[in-house]
């Protein structure tokens, strides 16, 4: 009977063990080449939030629209909307059901700059071998990639990311644990690569918004 367990859990042992493995550096900057080449440049996503203060996650979806270096449109739907757009020289964050809005300077050393850096890295991973130490897995459901980030401003924005890429090289889902132990699961669906207009990029306060700069620029 021992024998007979004993070779069931060597089997189930060697079946996990095919399931995944691990990714050299030469497969690693080609699945990376691969999904940049084949990058998304808009996607719905649905968020949950995992709280340490609170009982249930807080769920949020909308689309997002993405150009690399440092452009990206996100719409959260919903009960509380909102617009985050970067043109890659300035964030701004509008809330429409309280007709408000902050702006932030990007660039020049703005605090913002490793957060937009994230969220970028996030869905197209652009830049990531400068910035964050990877480790890479191969498994039956595509590409596993855990990154940690290297530099200080980066680590203050979340300690680990974890991604899963299909086999069409498309991010379906990213796990960021924040520096607090609260933690954000995005899931990725209806991804497209078409051209997005310049505008997409653009955000000009509605008529009333009241707009606030709270980092004073």
């Amino acid at each position: 009977m021992r024998a007979y367990v004993f070779a069931m859990l060597s089997s189930l042992a060697l079946t996990s063990i095919a399931k995944t493995a691990p990714l050299s550096e030469a497969d690693l900057r080609n699945l990376l080449g691969g999904v940049r080449q084949n990058r998304s440049t808009q996607a719905d996503f649905q968020d949950e939030r995992v709280l340490r203060l609170m009982k249930k996650p807080v769920v949020s979806s909308g689309t997002i629209w993405f150009q690399p270096a440092n452009k990206f449109r996100r719409e959260v739907k919903g009960n509380s909307p909102s617009v985050t757009v970067s043109d890659g020289r300035q964030l701004w964050i509008y809330y429409p059901n309280f007709k408000s809005a902050e702006r932030y300077p990007l660039g020049k050393g703005s605090p913002l700059d490793s957060t937009v850096a994230a969220i970028n890295s996030a869905l197209n991973l652009e830049n990531v071998e400068n910035t964050f130490n990877i480790t890479a897995t191969k498994s039956d459901k595509g590409y596993e990639l855990a990154l940690l980030p290297r530099t200080a401003a980066m680590k203050r924005v979340f300690q680990k990311l974890d991604l899963l890429i299909n086999d069409n090289l498309r991010v379906e889902r990213t796990d960021m644990l924040l520096p607090n132990g609260d933690r954000i699961i995005t899931i990725y669906s209806n991804q497209t690569r078409a051209p997005v207009p310049p505008s997409t990029f653009e955000f000009k306060p509605p008529p009333g918004t009241e707009v606030s700069t709270p980092l004073g620029q």
